[in-house]
């Protein structure tokens, strides 16, 4: 039978504010059977703790870590050994089974640096992604966790921007892609009131980036949100993770947060 497949990615910034009710959802998704969730997650804020704990040095370049074996090392530890599995059992909390990996397991992820004037070490980019792994993991009745670190041929180990490893997993499967946020969605502030864009397309998002109503980090989600979806993922969206049981609503086609479609008009999801 063919699988639909979510993946949905979570930050490291709001995966420490995430209510139980996050991971009965996941659960209850996967229950109901329509949609196989899969999560990817990053963990920013833990490595720079560790990284500091640790008294490893750390720049940045454009956002993006600049990442050595050396914090390579540190990384991997936060991402796959302490996040990974804190997700894990948060899902066994919830009567779910989940089954925790990185993208060097299974070569789960294959990586290459990524393509940049400025150096940044062992940051990669996606090459190919094992899915015959991750069907035999939800074959298995498992919620795939994976945490975003890569493996070349020679077995170099690359640290991969989250929104990416997810966008990349998305693609191969032809899945949905959803981003967890600590934010209502995308939207424009008037008079103190948030007025949010349940329904977005590429157009519109371009609009909204030279207005400035999108700005900072956004930028970068919002694209590599466009990119997905020339690349054969079905639909992204951006749904506020704190609000209980906003994920499950939202996989009923309520409307919560913000979906980006390529469609030239807005489709309505009322």
């Amino acid at each position: 039978m063919e699988k639909n497949y979510v993946v949905i990615k979570c930050g490291g910034s709001v995966f420490e504010q995430l209510p139980p009710s996050f991971y009965q959802d996941i659960v209850e998704i996967q229950k109901q059977g329509e949609w196989q969730p899969i999560i990817v997650h990053g963990g920013g804020p833990l490595i720079s703790k560790l990284l500091e704990q640790t008294g490893v040095e750390t720049s940045f370049v454009n956002g993006l870590r600049v990442t050595t074996n050396e914090v390579l090392d540190v990384v991997e530890m936060a991402l796959s050994g302490s996040l990974n599995k804190e997700i894990v059992r948060n899902i066994a909390e919830a009567d779910g089974k989940a089954f925790g990996l990185s993208g060097v397991d299974g070569h789960l992820l294959k990586a290459q640096p990524v393509k940049t004037t400025d150096p940044l070490g062992f940051v990669g980019e996606v090459t190919a992604v094992n899915t015959a792994l991750i069907e035999s993991l939800v074959e298995q009745n498992l919620v795939p966790v994976i945490s975003p670190i890569g493996m070349d041929e020679t077995g170099q180990r690359y640290n991969i921007n989250a929104d990416m490893a997810a966008s990349a997993v998305a693609q191969s499967l032809g899945a949905k892609l959803c981003f967890i946020s600590d934010i209502p969605g995308i939207y424009e502030e008037e008079n103190g009131e948030k007025h949010i864009f349940h329904q977005l397309n590429e157009k519109q998002i371009n609009q909204l980036i030279e207005k400035e109503v999108i700005f900072g980090g956004m930028i970068p989600k919002v694209n590599s949100a466009i990119s997905a979806l020339h690349k054969n993922v079905v639909e992204v969206s951006i749904v506020d993770g704190l609000e209980p049981n906003g994920l499950l609503q939202f996989m009923q086609g309520k409307e919560i947060g913000t979906r980006i479609s390529l469609d030239k008009g807005a489709a309505n999801y009322a």
